[in-house]
């Protein structure tokens, strides 16, 4: 089965120039951070620079709000749309588990609020190196709780969506799986999961020694080196850090992307085979030659972005899935409408 359409494979040599030109332009802020490789060598003040430009507001009507964590307040970046929302969507941002914030996604966030009728509420989760796992899984699973509780109240629905990409796409995954556990498996309708990663001992992929992604494999085992410093390969194939090794059954239809350049591709397809396989319900979008963040290249964009919009509006219909952990067996298959 095809992976992309005929029109996507005709839109290859522009994909691959914008991802080129996004690599060269990107490469050289992260590989600053980890100039060896390694966690003992990291750039302490290239991380802190890079984390000033991922936290610059760029939506002047999102409201920060706060709710309890398990170590002080957690704060959660809102917008609340126009009209009566339809649904919350709790947005993870990305950043390797050691930088990114809410802000860095301010602008799709507001426009899916708008477009859809959504609450989209971002987690500021802690980061690593000071705050090590399971700091950030607390405080997603602190926000997911906390909405699954308090949408009703607050924001006048129950209905409930995750995303995230990157290392966010890992702890919306995670924080699924620990919200089963809990017996709330059943209380997020749908997941969309952008380039992810999904086995933080590294797929043979994020693995390649090669310069075509804005991520290379040296940057990336800095950030895991960074993040989780004391733990071996074994220890962080652990369910709960990679979703890749987890017992999949009774989770939400999702959505996956990620462009074959991507270091992180085999985390996708490896996940999104597993997911399927449990649960019959997953779709993926695959883009040829687009690097780390490909869904966000100009030739890209105008078919991710209604696939995503596609996804979310069709899991904001429907009657609400039951809290309980056997929810989520019927498959949506919608391999046939890639873009």
């Amino acid at each position: 089965m095809a992976l992309w359409s005929a029109e996507i494979d005709r839109l290859r040599p522009l994909i691959r120039a914008e991802g080129r030109a996004m690599t060269e332009a990107m490469s050289p802020a992260f590989s600053a951070v980890f100039p060896h490789g390694t966690a003992g060598s990291y750039d302490a003040e290239a991380l802190a620079d890079l984390r000033r430009q991922l936290s610059a507001p760029g939506q002047q009507q999102a409201v920060d709000r706060h709710v309890e964590g398990p170590r002080g307040p957690i704060r959660l970046r809102t917008f609340v749309p126009a009209r009566p929302a339809r649904a919350v969507l709790l947005n993870i941002h990305g950043g390797g588990f050691i930088m990114g914030a809410p802000e860095m996604n301010d602008g799709l966030n507001a426009f899916l609020s708008q477009t859809l009728d959504l609450v989209v509420v971002s987690v500021d989760y802690r980061l690593a190196p000071e705050h090590r796992y399971p700091a950030a899984h607390d405080d997603c699973e602190t926000a997911a709780a906390w909405l699954i509780d308090h949408a009703g109240t607050e924001f006048g629905t129950t209905r409930l969506l995750i995303n995230g990409e990157s290392a966010g796409a890992n702890l919306a995954a995670a924080t699924l799986l620990r919200l089963r556990r809990r017996g709330h498996g059943g209380r997020f309708s749908a997941a969309a999961l952008e380039f992810g990663v999904y086995d933080l001992s590294g797929t043979p992929s994020a693995q390649e020694e090669t310069d075509h992604d804005v991520l290379t494999a040296t940057v990336l085992r800095g950030m895991m080196d960074l993040a989780h410093p004391d733990l071996s390969p074994a220890q962080r194939r652990d369910p709960d850090l990679s979703p890749l090794h987890a017992d999949l059954t009774g989770l939400p239809p999702v959505l996956f992307g990620v462009g074959t350049a991507d270091h992180l591709v085999d985390d996708t397809l490896f996940l999104e085979r597993r997911w399927d396989l449990a649960n019959r319900n997953t779709t993926l979008l695959v883009y040829p030659d687009a690097p780390h963040g490909g869904t966000g290249l100009p030739s890209v964009l105008p078919h991710w972005q209604p696939a995503l919009l596609d996804f979310l509006d069709t899991h904001l219909s429907g009657e609400q899935q039951p809290d309980t952990q056997e929810a989520g067996g019927g498959r949506t298959d919608t391999r046939g409408a890639r873009p």
